[in-house]
């Protein structure tokens, strides 16, 4: 083992026991008091909600997207924690301009999980708590599938909508749905966009792009869908009524610590999709359960 780590921009760490953390990504403040480095925890961003019971303590700078510099610099952080999705990359190079040790993260596929506990803990003086997570996650993943003896599935899943966004191939929450074999899909999406408009598209809901799916899912973040909307799709759509279903977005897209619950609850997920219910009535009572 070395003296030093590297996140995922390449830029190289030198491990410390007491560091100021400032983190801008709600699923790595949750990872940093599941490490025990609540202590060291100095500021974050407004939709950073769990632990729900010990997040209050913390002080927040903003969103993930726009924060408060003088409040950041108030807070004197020696270290800032960012992800490439979450946090605009002129945010961290500003940080990076007042001194701050910004460390940047990226996990792309579920399994970076176990390294990105690895880099964290190492970081911050909790090698062996990041150790004992990367084997729960081992654990939960064990504990699924295989993915090759689960029926296929087309997925649409839903983040927004006025209009309505999906999930591209390739995001981390596609890659959780994989796991289960479902391969997420964005019907009506343009192939010319580039970034984040091509990983999180505009989709198209109509009659003949729902023919080509087997699942419509209506995640609860960032927009938060719930039961009205799964009624409005069924209205709308009743041929397609028995795919609609609520998905906890926290569980499919926080990695992190959340990850290991996260495995768990997409095998039990599935699981009570299988077969497809084919009844409006019988997908509602699913629901329910």
């Amino acid at each position: 083992m070395t003296d030093a780590l590297t996140d995922y921009a390449g830029t190289v760490h030198i491990p410390t026991d007491n560091a100021r953390i400032l983190s801008l990504v709600p699923s790595l403040t949750e990872l940093l008091f599941d490490l025990d480095l609540a202590a060291n925890i100095v500021g974050r961003t407004h939709y950073c909600i769990h632990p729900a019971d010990r997040i209050d303590s913390i002080p927040s700078v903003g969103g993930t997207k726009k924060i408060v510099m003088e409040r950041v610099q108030e807070l004197a952080p020696t270290h800032v924690l960012v992800n490439v999705d979450e946090n605009p990359r002129q945010m961290a190079n500003d940080l990076a301009a007042l001194g701050i040790t910004v460390v940047v993260t990226h996990p792309q596929h579920p399994d970076d999980n176990p390294g990105l506990y690895r880099l964290i803990g190492r970081l911050f003086g909790r090698a062996s708590a990041a150790d004992e997570l990367a084997c729960a996650y081992q654990s939960a993943r064990a504990r699924m599938t295989n993915p090759t003896e689960m029926p296929a599935r087309r997925a649409l899943y839903l983040i927004w909508k006025d209009p309505w966004m999906g999930i591209a191939a390739g995001t981390y929450i596609a890659n959780m749905l994989a796991l289960v074999n479902w391969r997420a899909v964005t019907p009506g999406a343009d192939a010319r966009l580039a970034g984040d408009a091509a990983r999180y598209p505009e989709v198209t809901l109509d009659e003949t792009t729902l023919d080509a799916i087997d699942l419509v899912l209506f995640s609860s973040e960032p927009f938060r869908f719930a039961d009205a909307d799964i009624r409005d799709f069924r209205d709308m759509y009743p041929a397609h009524a028995a795919k609609a279903h609520l998905i906890d977005g926290e569980m499919t897209s926080w990695y992190g610590s959340r990850a290991v619950r996260g495995l768990d609850y997409m095998r039990d997920f599935s699981s009570r999709l299988r077969p497809i219910p084919q009844t409006t009535e019988t997908t509602a009572k699913e629901d329910r359960e």
